[in-house]
């Protein structure tokens, strides 16, 4: 695997077969054929105490207003922390939102979040599950006095920051500790990009890229397979969300999207913004023949993508081997 590792703790007390799984060194990996990422871990030294702590935090439902809802509820590991459940946010008193949960990976190369790019920082992005009535539903205070009076939280913020204090700098520090190790880049794309072990494509998943980089490439660029662009996909004459514009105030932006990254599509459906498509099939048949034009349509989807039965099959063959089963099935980020 070429990997560039940042190494940042490590038992070095121990020979390397005296150490646990838990003790195991934590890094923030960059793979090779990835460019340097946005955020700067310099900022929040990453620890093996610090990612435990934002993992216990990110799993923990008791967190959110009636104790139902962690952000692992809506960003499950077997969907590349996306949502399976359900086509929309699922939160508190079973309150449903409008937008589908994204995945969880590869956020350190962000510089905003969520469809509408409404937040700028990684670190403040949680704030926005936490107190949004459909989702966690509850506040950063009512969060801090629960674990200052519950354990065993305040050890674990004093082995992770060195101090007993904790507040919502150290609750947001360590969430992102968690969050910004999520690094999915070993699919059998990157391998072969990589020239790892004389892995190579199909020539049916070889003809999928070639039919990838004539229609899709211009949104969904590699190696993140998106631009971070927002973007009218065609979805409906008039949204009934308002997207982008909702943070711009920009008439041109209404109903835009940031374009979604397709690593591991083949797990993170249902699709769109509104999670409206189930299945690639339906995606595929909407650029086929369901584009509809408002205004401010994106111009390389005015004809749609015209793709036969054979050119679906190859570059559904192409879009699955974007899928990163190490990434999906690696204990470390798991709740257990």
């Amino acid at each position: 695997m070429l990997f560039l590792s940042i190494a940042l703790m490590y038992a070095c007390s121990k020979n390397e077969d005296e150490i646990t799984p838990e003790e195991k060194l934590i890094t923030f990996s960059v793979p090779s054929n990835f460019p340097a990422p946005a955020y700067n871990f310099e900022e929040n030294k990453l620890s093996n105490a610090g990612f435990a702590l934002g993992k216990k935090l990110f799993y923990d439902a008791r967190l959110s207003a009636d104790k139902s809802v962690s952000c692992g509820s809506c960003h499950q590991q077997f969907a590349a922390f996306a949502n399976l459940d359900h086509k929309v946010s699922h939160g508190v008193d079973n309150c449903q939102g409008k937008r589908n949960a994204p995945p969880l990976f590869n956020l350190a190369w962000q510089k905003a979040f969520f469809w509408d790019g409404g937040v700028k920082n990684l670190e403040t992005s949680p704030l926005n599950a936490i107190t949004d009535a459909c989702e966690m539903g509850t506040n950063i205070e009512s969060i801090i006095a629960f674990l200052k009076s519950t354990g065993p939280y305040p050890e674990m913020f004093k082995q992770a920051f060195g101090s007993t204090e904790i507040n919502s700098q150290l609750l947001l520090k360590s969430l992102t500790q968690f969050m910004g190790v999520l690094v999915s880049g070993n699919s059998k794309y990157d391998k072969v990009m990589r020239k790892e072990g004389g892995i190579s494509f199909s020539t049916e998943e070889q003809a999928g890229y070639t039919l990838f980089k004539a229609n899709c490439v211009s949104c969904h660029s590699e190696p993140f397979f998106t631009d971070f662009s927002y973007r009218s996909n065609g979805l409906d004459l008039v949204s009934i969300d308002e997207g982008r514009s909702h943070i711009t105030g920009v008439h041109s932006d209404f109903g835009k999207f940031r374009v979604p990254t397709l690593r591991n599509i083949e797990y993170t459906g249902p699709y769109m913004h509104d999670g409206r498509f189930y299945n690639l099939d339906e995606v595929l048949e909407h650029y086929n023949s369901g584009v509809k034009a408002p205004e401010n349509l994106d111009s390389t989807l005015k004809n749609g993508i015209q793709l036969n039965s054979s050119e679906r099959t190859q570059i559904k063959a192409f879009l699955k081997t974007l899928t990163d089963n190490e990434f999906i099935k690696n204990t470390l980020y798991s709740e257990s």
